[in-house]
């Protein structure tokens, strides 16, 4: 990415994050994080992945929510960034988050078998 992209990646997180914050703090609606906001060459797209704390329910729900409301979304970063055209938006879930808990729990696993064969 170059430094502009960055730059548009960046307050569009920000943005995004801040409107977020403010408008679903529903708890029905689990906490929601923008985790990354990955913009193409031309800015005519902005890939924003979203991490939802809650029961899998809630996330697709939350998930769902978000998908309805891009438009939304993609007008938060119109009026509140100038360019010359205002980016698409793709939203993803970020399962960063649900990978490390798995395998901090297969790591735990590994170093408690490892402690009773020690211990025998």
């Amino acid at each position: 990415m170059t430094l502009r992209t960055d730059k548009v990646a960046s307050l569009i997180k920000e943005e995004i994050g801040s409107f977020i914050t403010r408008e679903y703090r529903d708890p029905a609606y689990g906490l929601i994080t923008v985790t990354e906001v990955i913009v193409t060459p031309d800015i005519r797209i902005a890939k924003i992945y979203i991490s939802i704390m809650g029961s899998e329910k809630v996330r697709d729900a939350t998930f769902r929510m978000l998908e309805n409301n891009k438009g939304q979304l993609r007008s938060v970063i119109g009026s509140h960034l100038t360019l010359k055209f205002t980016p698409a938006i793709q939203l993803y879930i970020d399962e960063t988050l649900d990978r490390v808990e798995k395998i901090d729990k297969l790591l735990k696993k590994i170093h408690e078998k490892e402690e009773h064969k020690d211990g025998q």
